[in-house]
């Protein structure tokens, strides 16, 4: 028994030791969430609670319906019984006998207010739990792509700090060349020197934040991940909203956000505790079906049987609970406040969050576009400087000033196409649209 038993230990230690030796993978946005959808933690312990919160219908239908109870009891007596005899004196009899019952009662609920308004509150608190669930949902396709574009962006700093880092060294070189030859400065080498340092430290720093954050997406995942699908700005698609207007995002989100969903059953679960409260003034009436037999059930009836048979109703009417209702009824009112206040400020906090994720969208767009240009722009300084350079009109220093701007110019553009990919994720998802359909989308855009 115990090999048996041990069998299924041994082997979730195997999986899991498998799991750990499995080979790193190259995703890309849609793979990644689609393995978070199977391996999150979050999403799974949603789905776990929405199943558990689902058996409240089954628990509040079964008070409706009839309940049936058999008892059964037997008994072995032994009676001393002492009772005065005519001259005055008692005489005891000792009497050992069997006794037992035996009885099947039959019980359904005719008028019981208080269960009905439970099934209905356990309806309410089920649909909660399903919006949870959405909300959850729609937060995972939200988390992946934040975890995945930081990891990218991540990379991208990265390769722009090694680029700059690899530009200054070739200056640095050159500078200690002309000071050799005799045409340079001691200057530009220190100046190149001090700018080569400063890329070290940030090549440092950039290494440890691509380290976090692809660990951030392997936590999501619960795979190892070597390789992410880059942006192809080429690819990239900016387009404003469909619809092009906030107040029908707005809209658009207040009535099919799963957060609001969730709330508004909550809501409506709140108003039936406040009936169930309220319920404790009325009676309750049940139909009563029973049939016992009966065998020596007291001292007189020794020896003798019964077969009982009965039906009918059972009225039940609560007069006084010592204010136990009426307590009650207010804690269920003031629960009930609280809820309403808390859906009017989360539905005015989601009318600030559409807002902003609609502005990052339209907003994000002339951003990109901008700082399209002033990548451009910046190439362009970096060539004139360069050839002033070598005519002796620039110093090196103006040279790496224009570069670093270069530099911080494409470190702007990448991070203003995330921050534009991920608002339109983020507005559909507070709008409560295909979460597929827009991590497809995004997919879409990235190298295969």
């Amino acid at each position: 028994m115990a090999r048996i038993s041990g069998f299924p230990l041994r082997a979730a230690a195997l999986a899991a030791l498998s799991a750990l030796s499995l080979p790193g993978w190259a995703i890309d946005l849609q793979q990644a969430y689609q393995a978070a959808m199977e391996q999150d933690a979050l999403i799974l312990a949603a789905r776990a609670t929405t199943l558990a919160r689902s058996e409240r219908i089954p628990q509040a239908r079964s008070q409706l319906l009839p309940n049936v109870t058999a008892n059964a009891s037997r008994f072995r007596n032994n009676l001393d019984q002492t009772v005065p005899n005519q001259q005055g004196r008692e005489s005891t009899t000792h009497l050992n006998y069997n006794s037992g019952s035996t009885a099947l009662v039959v019980r359904q609920p005719l008028f019981r207010k208080y269960q009905w308004d439970d099934y209905r509150q356990a309806q309410a608190q089920v649909a909660a739990s399903e919006a949870e669930l959405d909300k959850e949902t729609q937060n995972v396709s939200v988390r992946v792509s934040t975890a995945y574009f930081e990891a990218l962006l991540s990379q991208e700093q990265l390769a722009l700090v090694q680029t700059q880092k690899t530009t200054v060294t070739t200056q640095l070189d050159a500078a200690r060349k002309r000071l050799a030859a005799g045409s340079g400065l001691r200057t530009d080498i220190d100046e190149a020197q001090a700018a080569l340092d400063m890329n070290i430290a940030q090549e440092l720093e950039a290494r440890q934040n691509v380290d976090y954050t692809r660990r951030q997406l392997e936590s999501l995942v619960n795979r190892e991940v070597d390789k992410l699908a880059t942006l192809d700005p080429m690819r990239l698609q900016l387009r404003r909203p469909d619809p092009d207007r906030l107040e029908e995002w707005t809209a658009r989100a207040e009535a099919s956000s799963p957060e609001l969903r969730a709330l508004r059953a909550q809501l409506d679960a709140a108003r039936l505790e406040v009936e169930k409260a309220r319920d404790g003034h009325l009676p309750t009436l049940d139909a009563v079906a029973q049939i016992s037999r009966t065998e020596s059930e007291t001292v007189t009836s020794v020896n003798q049987k019964y077969l009982n048979r009965s039906i009918g109703v059972q009225l039940s009417v609560p007069l006084y609970s010592g204010g136990y209702v009426t307590s009650v009824t207010r804690q269920a009112l003031a629960e009930q406040e609280r809820v309403t206040q808390q859906l009017e400020s989360t539905r005015r906090d989601l009318s600030l969050r559409v807002n902003k994720e609609f502005r990052g969208v339209t907003e994000g767009m002339l951003r990109v576009q901008a700082l399209e240009q002033a990548v451009r722009s910046a190439e362009q300084a970096v060539t004139s400087n360069r050839r002033s350079y070598e005519a002796g009109a620039r110093t090196l220093v103006d040279t790496l000033n224009a570069e670093q701007q270069r530099m911080q110019v494409l470190r702007d553009l990448a991070q203003a196409r995330f921050v534009y990919l991920l608002s339109r994720v983020r507005l559909l998802a507070l709008a409560g649209g295909p979460k597929d359909e827009v991590i497809a989308e995004v997919n879409g855009w990235l190298k295969p």
